[in-house]
């Protein structure tokens, strides 16, 4: 939220001066200054020509913020009785018969890999490409805020928070345990398995599915929320990204409710699937603390049901200022295990795989991606696997994740948004890849200590071997239970975030949602975690890569969407309207004053009316459309238009902004005129 003392500047304090009345048609820039006197009559003119909403012409709107909007929050009964049904359904089903649907979701992952996993690779891709392009393009000056709004967070601050953002329970899960596979199991074709050439690929191979191309999917849901919400005004829900591909409000129409239930069964796997694997590893680490038998899945059910009992409590009690006291302290664990690697682990080795981890990913990063399901048998498997796995993963987790980085941008432009999220958190996690992944293949190269005979076949579990490679480091009794409560925060901070972005998917993006609503998606989402354990049996990434990829098949259809919407209000925004101004001033202006004056000219703004109309500035440009004007006409609560003073950011009591229309008293309105 910005300062509340902050207002930006009308368009009369950015143009002192300079009273008369654009006209739909434009001005020009020519070669001599309009009598001032000339003035006044042919801006009285106009006022009878053209009108703006509120005054004010498009080019010249300093953003709309959803915060200063009129807007009534409540629970969308279809959203919420559709999303409800459906997964309640699921988890129904799942307990009841999980040898069903372990059955039928195999044979739809199979059917979905074999037919469609070219729409995940190329998603990866493309999205990456189209981020970098927007970026380093005029839209990527473009503000995710008012004109001249400052970031609500220091640099420092949104660093930390990005950071914190990307890490996680799969962090601890997957560390070790997926450099250590590819250093047994390469990547067909990439490096011969337990070589020294297979090390770095290994690395690298982890790091192509943590880094730029796994957060360019949380980066468009990021970028797309915060431009529609804290740009244009609108509610931050899915479906209101697509306003400019729809006549009515999004969220009010069929398709963009039918956007929004995909967002909040994409959410719910993919964290729920974050929690099953999550809660598998906190029993084998409680049972390595203390002793105890094997528990297995057991033991993972009762840690679901304790933990989702606290995320509950936190809900109802909205202690939102302790979960983010948490959070931080998460993030100090996190730094803290990673140091721990470093110093008491090979810190040679480390320090020499840094710069290789980074230099191999940069260079493998076409052939990693470039790898296809039409390329046999055996990169198939790999790739249902890992890299296409992953990248569904990711998309189900962009709603809630994108929300959270566009809540704590605001204010930042789009370029450094879109550079921020893809490199530091990415760059972070490779770091801390390199550190456990790093140790373990370290270990196993020196004592095989991890796999006994050197193939992936005898590696412990997966939940298993982040503690196996700990074990082989001095200080383990101690690290272990740090570790335990790291994870067991992870699982109530994650399941508590995701529960509230999906309750304020289902209440009109409300952003303080009910908690009994909240309270409800947690446990849906501890019940589809069960499930996962349930049709996973001793491989929960059995379930996990079923239930992760069939769910997020939709919503990747749905970022594609995206991305046109996005394209469409960028184009025009009124900083973007300025520019293509500017551009064409200037080039009418150089043309005009040589033609006329040679080299004798000095550049001017005056109407521009009769003969010099051939060098008007936006004589093809229809800046009165509904495409440039609609967005910005502020509404009541039930859409009827109302009076807004851009000059002192503040609604008009009374005032009916439509022309001659009268207001709630009887009173007719005043002629609409532009500042």
């Amino acid at each position: 939220m910005p300062p509340t003392e902050h207002v930006p500047p009308s368009p009369r304090d950015r143009f002192p001066g300079d009273r008369h009345e654009p006209r739909a048609g434009g001005s020009s820039v020519a070669g001599a200054q309009l009598d001032p006197a000339d003035r006044h009559p042919r801006s009285r003119r106009f006022l009878q020509e053209v009108t703006y909403p509120h005054s004010i012409h498009p080019a010249l709107v300093p953003g709309v913020s959803v915060e200063d909007q009129k807007v009534r929050y409540g629970i969308d009964r279809i959203v919420f009785g559709v999303a409800a049904a459906a997964i309640l359904a699921f988890i129904a089903w799942g307990v009841a018969d999980s040898a069903q649907v372990t059955k039928v979701t195999t044979a739809m992952l199979t059917w979905v890999m074999t037919n469609l996993g070219w729409l995940f690779n190329g998603l990866a891709i493309v999205l990456l490409l189209f981020l970098l392009g927007v970026a380093v393009s005029p839209y990527g000056r473009i503000p995710l805020g008012l004109d001249g709004e400052e970031p609500e967070f220091s640099t420092a601050s949104w660093t930390a928070m990005l950071f914190g953002a990307g890490i996680g329970i799969g962090i601890i899960f997957f560390g070790p345990y997926e450099p250590m596979t590819y250093f047994l199991s390469p990547r067909p074709g990439s490096a011969e398995p337990g070589t020294a050439e297979a090390v770095p690929k290994a690395m690298a191979q982890a790091a192509l599915h943590w880094g730029v191309n796994a957060w360019a999917f949380y980066a468009l849901v990021g970028l797309a929320v915060a431009y529609a919400s804290y740009r244009r005004g609108r509610v931050p829900l899915m479906s209101s990204i697509f306003a400019p591909l729809m006549r009515r409000t999004p969220h009010e129409t069929a398709a963009g409710r039918a956007i929004d239930v995909l967002a909040i069964i994409a959410t719910l796997f993919g964290t729920a699937a974050s929690l099953g694997i999550g809660a598998l590893q906190i029993a084998r680490g409680v049972e390595i603390v203390t002793g105890w038998g094997e528990g297995g899945n057991t033991a993972a059910l009762v840690i679901i049901m304790v933990l989702t009992i606290g995320t509950i409590a936190s809900a109802v009690s909205g202690l939102a200022k302790g979960i983010r006291w948490l959070s931080n302290i998460n993030l100090v664990l996190a730094l803290v295990l990673a140091v721990f690697f470093f110093v008491v682990g090979p810190t040679v080795f480390l320090l020499n795989m840094i710069p290789s981890v980074f230099v191999t990913y940069l260079g493998e990063m076409p052939s990693m991606l470039s790898a296809s399901m039409a390329d046999g048998p055996a990169m198939q498997q790999f790739l249902s696997s890992w890299t296409t796995f992953y990248w569904a993963w990711w998309v189900s987790w962009a709603p809630f994740v994108g929300i959270f980085t566009a809540k704590i941008s605001r204010g930042r432009t789009v370029r450094q948004f879109v550079l921020g999220v893809l490199l530091i958190p990415g760059t972070i996690i490779i770091l801390a890849f390199t550190m456990l992944g790093g140790t373990a293949i370290w270990h196993q190269r020196d004592s095989r200590a991890i796999a006994p005979d050197g193939t992936a076949e005898t590696l412990p579990a997966p939940q298993d071997i982040f503690f196996t490679v700990l074990d082989q480091l001095p200080g383990a009794q101690l690290v272990a239970p740090i570790v335990i409560v790291m994870l067991a925060i992870f699982f109530i901070t994650s399941s508590d975030s995701a529960s509230l972005v999906n309750s304020q998917l289902s209440q009109r993006g409300n952003p303080e949602p009910n908690r009994l609503v909240t309270v409800f998606w947690a446990i849906c989402m501890a019940g589809i975690a069960v499930v996962i354990l349930l049709i996973g049996g001793q491989s929960a990434l059995t379930g996990l890569q079923n239930l992760v990829t069939v769910s997020a098949l939709p919503f990747a259809v749905v970022m594609i969407g995206m991305t046109i919407a996005l394209l469409r209000d960028f184009s025009t925004d009124p900083m973007m309207i300025r520019r293509e101004f500017r551009e064409q001033a200037l080039e009418n202006a150089v043309r005009q004053g040589v033609t006329e004056y040679g080299d004798d000219f000095k550049l001017a703004v005056e109407p521009a009316h009769g003969e010099a109309e051939q060098w008007s500035v936006g004589k093809d440009f229809e800046s009165t459309a509904d495409e440039y004007t609609a967005w910005y006409e502020r509404t009541d609560e039930d859409g009827r238009p109302v009076a807004y003073d851009y000059a002192t950011n503040e609604y008009v009591e009374g005032v009916d902004d439509t022309v001659g229309r009268p207001t709630a008293d009887g009173r007719p309105t005043a002629q609409s005129h532009a500042p």
